[in-house]
Order: C-alpha cells, then sequence, then structure tokens
C-alpha cells in the first residue's frame, strides 16, 4: 500500500467489455470502471487501467508486480486460490447458458448430451460443465476459447456457435439488445464473486475490504448497478451505439475533422479527440463561464487572432484550436524537443496560459531541475498559488492555480491512454 502511495497511482486489470470498461460518445464507463475510480478517489491516488481477458495473464502481472488488482468477477475457488488474495464479495452471480430461441431449446442439464459448448479461457465454466457431464455420464465438448464474454455471446448471436455459458449479469445485459437469445438454463448456482490482489498485499486488501463494507452499506454500489444491470434501455443504447467501443470503433460524429485537424499538428488523432472531450465534451456550441466557445473552448481574443469567425461550426472552431496548438508547439520546440514531454507543456499551456507554464520553467531552470521533463516543471506550477513562489523575481505572469492546470495535463492523458487501448487508429 505504501509503495501505490508513494507512485501515486494504483494498476488495475480490466475487460473491455458491456460490464467492465469501455468507451461511450468519448467518455469512460463500465461497472468495474466506476468501482475503480471510486476507489482510487478513496485511496487518494490515480487510477491507471490495463486491458486484458485473460486471467491467467492478469494473474502474471498481479504476481510480476505489473499490476495491483485484477478487477474482474472472479469465483473463488482452490486453484485461483494459489495465484492471488480473494477481496471480500462484491456480488454474488450464476453462470447462465446462451442460446438462440429460434430452435430446440436445452431446458434441461440432461440434454447437453452430444453438444459442444464454447467457453472463456480460465474460467469456472469449464469445470462446472465437467461436474454436469460427469454426473450426469452424457457426452459434452467443453471447447475455451480466448475470447471475453461478451465476444462468444456474438458468436451465439451470429450463429457461429451454438452455445456459450457466461455469468448471469453478463447475459442479462446482452440480452437487452439481443432479441433472440434465450438464458434461462442454469449452469452453475449462485456464488461470490470478488477482485484479487497479491498475497503480500494485506495492506492493500483491507483498504479495498473496508471500501466494500461502505460501499455496501450505504446506497452507491446499489445505484451503480442499477445503471449498469437494470437500466435496459440505456444499456441498450451505450452498447450497441457506434460510438461505443464495444459495438462500434468512433469516438465522435467529429471523428473525421479530429482526424483532419490532428494531421496539421502531427499528433495521434485520439489526443486531440481527449482534448476536444475534455473541454467541450464535443458540443459545438458550449460555452464556458468564461465565454470560450466550441468544440475546442477558445477565448474571443484567441477565436479572432486564429481566423475562428463562426466558433460553433465544428470544422473551424477545430482547426482554429490547431492552430493555437501549432503556435504552443512553436513556443515549446527548442526547450522542449522531445515530443512526449511537450505534449505535457503544450496541454498545460492551453490550460493556463503559456506565460504561467513559462514561469514554472523558469523557476525549474532557477532551482537547477531537468527543464526538459514535465514532472520538474509541473512541481513548480503546482505552487504558484503560494506568495513565495510568484513573487519570487524570475516569474512574470504571477498568480495561478497552477495545481488545476497539472491535474488537467493528467486527466488527458488518462483519457487519451483509453482511448489508445480501446480505439483503433
Amino acid at each position: 500500500m505504501r509503495a501505490i502511495k508513494k507512485r501515486g497511482f494504483i494498476r488495475a486489470v480490466v475487460d473491455n467489455s458491456s460490464t467492465s470498461y469501455y468507451i461511450y460518445r468519448g467518455r469512460r464507463m463500465g461497472y468495474e470502471y466506476e468501482l475503480l475510480r471510486n476507489l482510487a478517489r478513496r485511496l487518494d491516488v490515480q487510477l491507471r487501467l490495463i486491458v486484458d481477458a485473460d486471467i491467467m495473464r492478469a494473474y502474471k502481472m498481479l504476481n510480476s508486480g505489473e499490476a495491483d488488482i485484477i478487477a474482474i468477477n472472479l469465483f473463488n475457488n482452490e486453484e485461483r486460490e494459489k495465484y492471488g488474495a480473494f477481496t471480500a464479495p462484491l456480488n454474488s452471480f450464476s453462470s447462465v447458458l446462451v442460446q438462440r430461441d429460434d430452435g430446440p431449446i436445452i431446458k434441461d442439464h440432461s440434454e447437453l448430451d452430444g453438444k459442444s459448448i464454447y467457453v472463456r479461457k480460465s474460467t469456472v465454466y469449464s469445470a462446472q460443465l465437467e461436474a454436469i457431464r460427469d454426473s450426469l455420464g452424457i457426452k459434452m465438448e467443453i471447447v475455451e476459447r480466448d475470447r471475453n464474454s461478451d465476444a462468444l455471446v456474438e458468436d451465439v448471436v451470429r450463429e457461429e456457435i451454438d452455445y456459450t455459458v457466461v455469468d448471469k449479469d453478463v447475459a442479462l445485459v446482452n440480452s437487452t439488445y439481443y432479441d433472440n437469445l434465450d438464458i434461462d438454463l442454469e449452469i452453475g448456482p449462485a456464488a461470490d464473486v470478488a477482485w484479487a490482489v497479491r498475497k503480500n498485499a494485506p495492506n492493500l486488501k483491507k483498504e479495498i475490504n473496508d471500501w466494500i463494507s461502505r460501499g455496501k452499506r450505504s446506497t452507491y454500489f446499489a445505484i451503480l448497478y442499477g445503471k449498469y444491470f437494470l437500466n435496459k434501455k440505456n444499456s441498450y443504447f451505450r452498447n450497441k451505439s457506434p460510438f461505443s467501443s464495444i459495438s462500434g470503433d468512433r469516438i465522435s460524429v467529429y471523428d473525421d475533422i479530429i482526424k483532419r485537424g490532428s494531421t496539421l499538428i502531427g499528433w495521434d488523432w485520439r489526443l486531440l479527440a481527449s482534448l476536444v472531450y475534455k473541454e467541450s465534451r464535443f458540443d459545438t456550441v458550449a460555452t464556458s463561464y468564461a465565454g470560450a466557445k466550441g468544440l475546442l473552448q477558445l477565448m474571443p481574443v484567441t477565436l479572432e487572432r486564429f481566423g475562428v469567425e463562426n466558433p460553433n461550426d465544428p470544422s473551424e472552431s477545430l482547426i482554429g484550436g490547431v492552430k493555437y496548438l501549432k503556435y504552443l508547439d512553436k513556443f515549446w520546440l527548442e526547450r522542449v524537443p522531445e515530443v512526449n514531454e511537450r505534449i505535457k507543456f503544450i496541454l498545460a499551456s492551453y490550460n493556463v496560459g503559456h506565460g504561467h507554464v513559462n514561469d514554472a520553467w523558469r523557476l525549474a531552470l532557477k532551482f537547477g531541475m531537468d527543464t526538459q521533463n514535465w514532472d520538474s516543471v509541473a512541481y513548480y506550477l503546482e505552487r504558484k498559488s503560494q506568495p513565495e513562489i510568484y513573487r519570487d523575481p524570475v516569474v512574470k505572469s504571477g498568480y495561478a492555480k497552477g495545481h488545476l492546470a497539472v491535474a488537467y495535463v493528467e486527466d488527458i492523458l488518462s483519457i487519451y491512454e483509453s482511448y489508445r487501448i480501446l480505439v483503433s487508429p
């Protein structure tokens, strides 16, 4: 736990699925994601996610120190106890058979005789099916696939396979937008599911268990469960939208404009999309309390300077913002030649003004810090609301809430990391 506090972030393995973590209209969503975000706030650290559907690979990352927690619904069993320590249960789920309802429906375990059932690799479903097969003395082929549960359900819908087994919560969500599924046959009875941490992390386990206990006593867990599993209409639109990373590969209706703009500055278009989302949530008519307008929320003087006549026009507004970003890039180019570091200086300058960031750069230079390293400059920018900092003789632009600009950079880069993992380039 001390190591997590020292580094300032917790690393969690999650699945890109309708019940775990995905992008919808630019926004990061998912039951596990929102739980983890709440946990990170409780621990007062940042959240970093590792997307991997392979459970055994997740355990390897956990035990090698690459991850701190596996935030995938895991049924506790003796085999898994070898690889990690389970938290207190978060929920209780059964497992069910998913089949199409346009033919003979299997209603009893004995009817699985002669059937091929496809299941996610490294889950308990294989053992559950083996127990049924052995107890009834039937012939049943159990095929493990390196695919997540949502993908296997889609395979059933597309008639590529006839049967799969998933957690009932996953089945319920998928049945809201596939109306030809039958999910009534229970394969495994309701059992507790939990997350996993390393065995040598008792303090982290205790913190998580305390958080789970508080969440269950309050209404937080229940409200979140209702949001993702009980509101069928919202679930349908979130998971079948072309702007969902589960079913589509678009972030917003302005992706094409953003892609064209990104070529002008040489950025990954998903990074520029992250900035747009942070500034306006892709709302072309958004206006801030200070009068900033358009997709990239430019102030009137900046709009005029970079030739934007109609800030509500998405293309014109975005290109104006890109021109401003190019200006900031040129400002920092010689002093910060490494592009990934320079992007952080540009983003901070976009938020708080390059004069304030330049002050922090001068302070880092004065006190012998590495001025090409963002963390060194961010240290002084965060403290620019303190009199002993903003009154220093090298400071030209005075007081600033620099800590907000540092948090702004971290947030955009976090959004970008999510887009980079979940949305194709």
